[in-house]
């Protein structure tokens, strides 16, 4: 009965990204290709740096595991969005709900504890290039990534935890195309008081600590490169950075709009735009940002696409 009390939404109404024929029919298109870009590219980057044993180092294993956080954060969302395109009722479960924000959590926040692991990796890379091989071990590397996903799970079993403590028995519509922590908050029928300052506590202390470790890393760096006297090193290392500060950038100007701002600024339909990019769009960048700039990943590019045309 308790239980009956605190929830007695059955379903959720997920109002979409537009309701208008023609719009719906356009972005069910664009969607469905940045998608498919996303899934193509991701899974590229990954199979190159598993078939190339020139690439078997602790960059990029990190670059492969960001990749699969890619993936997965991006199939979070994208597919149950394209097919509510194609449905006049979008609706999902109270329970369907809650796993969705449970693992759109899970990955949002193991990507953020990735790309600090990698701007700590490009750090020892970069300044202590003879201790390299020696500090960034295969087991360490392991563990750096395994902690990441460790950290996003913890931080989504207290955000999902707490939510499903709230009653849900007014509304049960959201003005989105998926299921997120401060959406769900905003549906409750009771005080979320205490739930939003641990939503803003957790982000505020996810984003601190690694933005914090990037930064850090990166003022090491630069001294590091102002060091290099070859041209052509110093190159290398640039292009390297450029490409994480890229990816970097993207993702903490997004996320920190979202979760780091006050309620009384919350819109709509600026938020969906704003979703739209960093759950779909940045995850189909990151691939090209990554390989564009990286000399070694073109050249295994190149290699395993001859390999191909060989066999065939």
């Amino acid at each position: 009965m308790a239980e009956q009390n605190r929830t007695s939404v059955a379903e959720l109404v997920l109002e979409g990204l537009s309701e208008r024929a023609e719009v719906k029919a356009a972005l069910f298109v664009l969607l469905l290709l940045i998608y498919t870009l996303t899934l193509l590219g991701n899974m590229g980057i990954i199979v190159v740096i598993w078939g190339d044993p020139q690439l078997h180092t602790s960059m990029y294993f990190f670059l492969g595991s960001l990749s699969m956080v890619d993936i997965c954060f991006s199939s979070v969302t994208a597919p149950r969005t394209l097919v509510n395109f194609l449905l006049e009722r979008k609706t999902i479960s109270f329970t369907g709900c809650m796993g969705q924000a449970f693992f759109y959590t899970v990955f949002v926040t193991t990507g953020c504890f990735l790309l600090a692991v990698m701007a700590y990796d490009w750090y020892v890379a970069i300044c202590n290039p003879l201790l390299y091989s020696s500090v960034m071990t295969h087991r360490l590397c392991i563990w750096l990534v395994v902690g990441s996903y460790i950290g996003g799970v913890l931080n989504s079993i207290i955000q999902v935890t707490f939510i499903i403590r709230l009653p849900f028995r007014s509304s049960n519509v959201i003005n989105h195309f998926f299921c997120d922590v401060p959406l769900l908050l905003a549906l409750s029928c009771a005080s979320t008081y205490i739930n939003s300052m641990i939503l803003f506590s957790m982000a505020g202390v996810i984003e601190l600590s690694t933005i914090s470790t990037i930064l850090i890393s990166y003022i090491f760096i630069c001294f590091a490169m102002l060091r290099i006297r070859s041209s052509e090193g110093r190159q290398k290392a640039f292009s390297t950075c450029v490409s994480h500060l890229t990816a970097v950038t993207m993702l903490r100007r997004t996320t920190i709009f979202i979760y780091l701002r006050p309620s009384s600024s919350y819109s709509p339909n600026t938020d969906k735009v704003v979703s739209i990019f960093y759950t779909l769009v940045i995850p189909m960048l990151n691939p090209l940002i990554y390989s564009l700039r990286n000399q070694e990943v073109k050249s295994a590019l190149r290699r395993t696409a001859e390999r191909i045309t060989v066999r065939l």
